[in-house]
Protein backbone atom coordinates (compact mmCIF):
# COMPACT_ATOMS: atom_id res chain seq x y z
CA UNK A 1 0.00 0.00 0.00
CA UNK A 2 1.70 3.53 -1.02
CA UNK A 3 2.24 6.01 1.67
CA UNK A 4 -0.52 8.08 1.05
CA UNK A 5 -2.80 5.38 1.69
CA UNK A 6 -1.77 4.05 4.70
CA UNK A 7 -2.20 7.68 5.94
CA UNK A 8 -5.54 7.82 4.78
CA UNK A 9 -6.43 3.90 6.28
CA UNK A 10 -4.61 5.17 9.40
CA UNK A 11 -6.44 8.91 9.58
CA UNK A 12 -9.72 6.84 9.17
CA UNK A 13 -9.21 4.42 11.79
CA UNK A 14 -8.82 7.59 14.55
CA UNK A 15 -11.32 9.78 13.36
CA UNK A 16 -14.06 8.14 15.60
CA UNK A 17 -11.57 7.28 18.44
CA UNK A 18 -9.31 10.53 19.28
CA UNK A 19 -12.08 12.92 19.52
CA UNK A 20 -14.31 10.56 21.58
CA UNK A 21 -11.44 10.41 23.69
CA UNK A 22 -10.71 14.08 24.04
CA UNK A 23 -7.38 14.09 21.21
CA UNK A 24 -7.22 15.65 17.90
CA UNK A 25 -4.92 14.19 14.85
CA UNK A 26 -2.42 16.62 14.31
CA UNK A 27 -0.42 15.53 11.37
CA UNK A 28 -0.01 11.63 10.07
CA UNK A 29 2.85 10.44 7.74
CA UNK A 30 4.95 7.12 6.49
CA UNK A 31 8.14 7.84 6.14
CA UNK A 32 11.21 5.65 5.69
CA UNK A 33 14.81 6.62 7.63
CA UNK A 34 17.32 4.24 6.72
CA UNK A 35 16.03 1.07 6.20
CA UNK A 36 13.63 1.40 8.19
CA UNK A 37 9.78 2.46 7.91
CA UNK A 38 7.52 4.74 10.56
CA UNK A 39 4.11 5.70 10.83
CA UNK A 40 4.55 8.85 12.83
CA UNK A 41 1.04 10.03 14.75
CA UNK A 42 0.48 12.90 16.48
CA UNK A 43 -1.75 14.15 18.60
CA UNK A 44 -2.92 17.20 20.54
CA UNK A 45 -5.57 17.87 23.16
CA UNK A 46 -6.45 21.04 25.14
CA UNK A 47 -4.85 19.69 28.28
CA UNK A 48 -1.54 18.74 26.81
CA UNK A 49 -0.39 14.95 25.73
CA UNK A 50 0.90 12.88 28.10
CA UNK A 51 3.20 9.35 27.44
CA UNK A 52 0.17 8.27 28.70
CA UNK A 53 -2.35 9.22 26.08
CA UNK A 54 0.22 8.27 23.67
CA UNK A 55 -0.21 4.90 24.69
CA UNK A 56 -3.64 4.57 24.48
CA UNK A 57 -3.87 5.53 21.14
CA UNK A 58 -1.10 3.10 19.91
CA UNK A 59 -2.55 0.75 21.69
CA UNK A 60 -5.71 1.15 20.27
CA UNK A 61 -4.54 2.56 16.71
CA UNK A 62 -1.81 -0.62 16.92
CA UNK A 63 -5.17 -3.26 17.64
CA UNK A 64 -7.04 -1.62 14.73
CA UNK A 65 -3.59 -2.08 12.31
CA UNK A 66 -3.17 -5.59 13.00
CA UNK A 67 -6.53 -6.74 12.72
CA UNK A 68 -6.92 -4.66 9.19
CA UNK A 69 -2.97 -5.02 7.70
CA UNK A 70 -2.89 -3.01 5.88
CA UNK A 71 0.67 -2.35 5.58
CA UNK A 72 2.63 -4.74 3.49
CA UNK A 73 6.12 -3.87 5.40
CA UNK A 74 7.64 -3.73 8.55
CA UNK A 75 7.55 -0.49 10.38
CA UNK A 76 7.18 1.07 13.41
CA UNK A 77 4.32 2.61 15.28
CA UNK A 78 5.34 5.83 16.68
CA UNK A 79 2.35 7.96 18.47
CA UNK A 80 3.45 11.34 20.61
CA UNK A 81 2.58 14.92 20.42
CA UNK A 82 3.52 17.84 17.91
CA UNK A 83 5.94 19.28 20.50
CA UNK A 84 5.97 23.14 21.82
CA UNK A 85 7.74 23.76 18.68
CA UNK A 86 5.19 22.43 16.62
CA UNK A 87 5.16 23.20 12.52
CA UNK A 88 2.00 24.44 11.70
CA UNK A 89 0.86 22.43 8.71
CA UNK A 90 -3.01 23.23 8.16
CA UNK A 91 -5.26 26.61 7.79
CA UNK A 92 -7.11 25.50 10.74
CA UNK A 93 -3.49 25.65 13.02
CA UNK A 94 -2.37 28.83 11.05
CA UNK A 95 -6.01 30.18 12.22
CA UNK A 96 -5.30 28.77 15.27
CA UNK A 97 -2.15 30.45 16.31
CA UNK A 98 -2.37 34.23 14.66
CA UNK A 99 -0.65 36.08 16.43
CA UNK A 100 1.23 34.11 18.27
CA UNK A 101 5.31 33.89 17.60
CA UNK A 102 6.50 31.54 14.96
CA UNK A 103 10.15 31.14 12.92
CA UNK A 104 9.82 30.71 9.09
CA UNK A 105 12.07 28.61 7.44
CA UNK A 106 12.79 29.56 3.37
CA UNK A 107 13.79 26.88 0.81
CA UNK A 108 15.81 30.39 -0.30
CA UNK A 109 16.56 33.69 1.19
CA UNK A 110 14.19 36.76 1.08
CA UNK A 111 15.41 39.83 1.12
CA UNK A 112 18.68 38.70 2.66
CA UNK A 113 17.31 35.90 5.03
CA UNK A 114 16.31 32.65 5.06
CA UNK A 115 14.77 32.43 8.40
CA UNK A 116 11.97 34.79 9.85
CA UNK A 117 10.91 35.63 13.39
CA UNK A 118 7.34 37.14 14.38
CA UNK A 119 4.29 37.12 15.30
CA UNK A 120 2.08 34.74 12.67
CA UNK A 121 -0.23 37.14 11.06
CA UNK A 122 -2.52 36.13 7.63
CA UNK A 123 -1.93 33.19 5.27
CA UNK A 124 -3.30 33.56 1.96
CA UNK A 125 -2.98 31.38 -1.12
CA UNK A 126 0.14 33.11 -1.78
CA UNK A 127 2.00 35.03 1.36
CA UNK A 128 2.02 34.46 4.57
CA UNK A 129 2.54 37.35 6.87
CA UNK A 130 4.33 37.91 10.35
CA UNK A 131 5.30 40.76 11.96
CA UNK A 132 8.72 41.43 13.82
CA UNK A 133 10.00 42.65 17.41
CA UNK A 134 9.96 46.39 15.60
CA UNK A 135 6.14 46.31 14.55
CA UNK A 136 7.74 45.06 10.57
CA UNK A 137 5.09 43.42 8.14
CA UNK A 138 6.77 41.15 6.40
CA UNK A 139 4.76 39.20 3.01
CA UNK A 140 6.92 36.35 2.76
CA UNK A 141 5.70 34.17 -0.74
CA UNK A 142 4.26 31.10 0.07
CA UNK A 143 6.28 29.27 -2.68
CA UNK A 144 9.51 30.29 -0.47
CA UNK A 145 8.40 29.13 2.61
CA UNK A 146 9.49 25.50 3.95
CA UNK A 147 8.29 25.41 7.06
CA UNK A 148 6.67 27.32 10.01
CA UNK A 149 7.39 26.38 13.47
CA UNK A 150 5.66 27.63 16.88
CA UNK A 151 8.61 29.81 18.84
CA UNK A 152 9.33 28.05 22.02
CA UNK A 153 9.68 30.99 24.87
CA UNK A 154 10.52 30.43 28.22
Amino acid sequence: MAGKNITETARQMLSAFLPEHGYELWSIEFVKTGKDFYLNVYIDSEKGVTTDDCEVVSRYLESRLDEEDPIDTNYYLVVSSPGMDRMLLTDAHFERYSGTPVDVSLYKGFEGKKIWSGALGVRTEDTLTITDENGCERSIPRALVSKVRLQVIF
